[in-house]
């Protein structure tokens, strides 16, 4: 079968069709059984030999530095993310390893780690990637970069065909976000202290990330120009370079002028960032993240939530206010609708409140009931 031939060879009988298909099937098996604790293999794995990788840049023809231009063109022409990249660089690592472990010798090169990459390597790969105890999101997840870096190989001339192009991850359960409730976003934003620079710079910074569904990555990238007052728009830029403008309202609007004009020059700014710390410099994520942990436990919310539990609350709250997932979809700055699909669960009480308000046999029931 196409999908799980070496790069070598094509089948060419029914018997061999027959054998990639059972490769296939083998593959899920594995994929579905080693994630949830069933796997029987790992004995596979005894004796592998760990492996020395030099800290020098690799040889030009090794698998690493293979990655590495993979990597470059991600980056430079596709436009993604550093973060996103530097994710991939780590599961690269991982995949280069495997390769590695198994040849005994560290920095292999790419010919030969790609001519011998087959079904059956696929398959030792999963039960490696699982005797180092990678969950089943984080398997998931090297089976993707897998593919695409594959992919990218097979239109690069390096393979006649993707070894791995058929290989699904396993099944992940769909978690529902973790939302704030009304009463506690609320809460949340009045926490920090006013009349303190530090709390008006944060009570700031949470209403603009409630008010706007910001990631905490374009909070702390966020510059003074980017933010109109005159219009309570802000230019964002999201994942891949993507502007997009997104709205404020007058309240969230108000609090944050007032922190850029009165508050925000007494850090003495060394940055051009909207919001910095006690040395002028601007706020790290992690800082954004231990901030949102403090004034989640001053007002009261025992729950865990991160900067990301009010994104999820600016959209869940839209969808709820009667907002399209369209619209919700543009704010957030999704590239796909299905991934905006997530925030569209809501209340029970919601979705009688819509029913009975939408659905034409019961406004004509309720216009009957008052003699309408």
């Amino acid at each position: 079968m196409k999908a799980f031939s070496s790069s070598a060879t094509e089948p060419s009988d029914e018997a061999a069709q027959a054998e990639g298909a059972e490769a296939i099937l083998r593959a899920q098996q594995i994929i579905n059984e080693a994630t949830s604790g069933k796997s029987r293999i790992n004995h596979l794995l005894t004796g592998s030999r760990s492996v020395q990788h030099p800290a020098c840049d690799p040889p030009s023809d090794s698998l690493r530095h293979l990655g590495e231009d993979w990597l470059d063109d991600l980056l430079s022409i596709k436009g993604l993310s550093p973060m996103t990249v530097s994710s991939y660089r780590q599961d690269l690592a991982v995949f280069s390893s495997f390769f590695e472990e198994s040849a005994g010798c560290g920095n292999i090169a790419a010919d030969d780690a790609l001519r011998s990459f087959d079904d059956e390597q696929i398959l030792l790969f999963i039960v490696w990637l699982r005797s180092r105890g990678d969950s089943k999101r984080t398997l998931a997840r090297r089976l993707s970069c897998l593919r695409g870096f594959l992919h990218w190989c097979e239109e690069q001339g390096f393979l006649k065909s993707n070894p791995a192009e058929m290989l699904d991850g396993p099944k992940l359960p769909r978690l529902l976000p973790n939302v704030l409730s009304g009463d506690e976003i609320l809460r949340l934003l009045e926490a920090p202290d006013k009349n303190t620079r530090l709390g008006c710079r944060d009570r700031a910074m949470l209403e603009l990330m409630y008010a706007s569904g910001l990631r905490v990555s374009e909070v702390v990238a966020l510059h003074p120009l980017d933010i109109d007052f005159q219009t309570n728009m802000v230019r964002v830029f999201g994942k891949g370079r993507k502007e997009r403008i997104v709205p404020l309202h007058a309240r969230a609007a108000a609090i944050l002028e007032n922190y850029m004009d009165s508050v925000r020059p007494d850090f003495s700014p060394r940055e051009s960032r909207v919001f910095l710390n006690r040395s002028g410099t601007g706020l790290t994520r992690q800082a954004v993240w231990k901030l949102v942990r403090r004034y989640a436990a001053c007002a009261g919310i025992e729950r865990d939530i991160s900067p990301h539990t009010l994104r999820h609350t600016f959209a869940t709250h839209l969808l709820e206010g009667g907002a399209d997932l369209r619209t919700v979809q543009v704010l957030l700055g999704h590239a796909d609708l299905a991934a905006t699909e997530l925030y569209t669960h809501v209340r029970s009480d919601v979705l009688e409140r819509v029913y009975r308000r939408c659905h034409p046999r019961n406004r004509q029931d309720a216009g009957a009931s008052t003699g309408g």
